[in-house]
């Protein structure tokens, strides 16, 4: 094979590559609404006959036609969330905030480490804060509030703070412990809104 042909077949592969990202990303995406009850229809254009997502309402992608970024804000979604959400590897921005979507924040979302921000305030989540979230280094702004979470904030998710980028943590209107005993240490420009308390540095 020649040079030309070693070229082409690298564009082959990697246009491949691309495209099998892209249905990847559809498929899990298509899942997503399939456990979604969308009374409004806001999700019809989520077709999974499509190659890509990109063209899908609600659904931003970058140059390489892969998801960063899902707006369903105030979409009246109920239902649950899929832990395949959590393959979306270079989702930046989840925006589900006022909706009615129930059940466990999955652990997976841990893996959404290009994470900026995670907007699920004012849902009917339950069960714990997963840990995992800990592992999102870049997330700037973590909206939890208005849920019915249970337990206590993961020291994890707390440690965002002071060695990762988080500048807002809001967890306040829901079920946790100790939620007003959070003690700031050498925290930057942040904001951490509570039950009872607001704690600006």
């Amino acid at each position: 094979m020649g040079a030309q042909g070693m070229v082409f077949g690298l564009l082959g592969f990697l246009l491949f590559a691309t495209l099998a990202n892209c249905n990847t990303e559809g498929d899990i995406l298509y899942a997503q609404k399939q456990a979604w009850v969308d009374p409004y229809n806001v999700l019809e254009s989520w077709n999974q006959n499509l190659s890509t997502p990109c063209s899908w309402l609600h659904v931003t992608c970058n140059n390489n036609n892969s998801v960063v970024r899902i707006d369903l804000g105030n979409a009246g979604l109920s239902g649950s969330l899929i832990s395949q959400l959590g393959e979306l590897t270079n989702l930046q921005y989840l925006e589900l905030q006022l909706n009615n979507i129930s059940g466990a924040i999955p652990t997976s979302f841990g893996n959404l480490t290009n994470l900026v921000s995670l907007d699920l305030q004012w849902n009917a989540l339950s069960g714990p804060i997963p840990s995992s979230l800990g592992s999102l280094y870049y997330l700037k702004y973590l909206y939890l509030n208005g849920n019915d979470l249970s337990g206590s904030l993961p020291v994890e998710v707390l440690s965002l703070v002071t060695s990762g980028s988080l500048i807002t943590l809001n967890v306040a209107n829901n079920s946790l412990s100790n939620t007003n005993t959070t003690q700031p240490l050498q925290i930057k420009v942040t904001t951490i809104i509570q039950d009872l308390n607001i704690i600006s540095v």
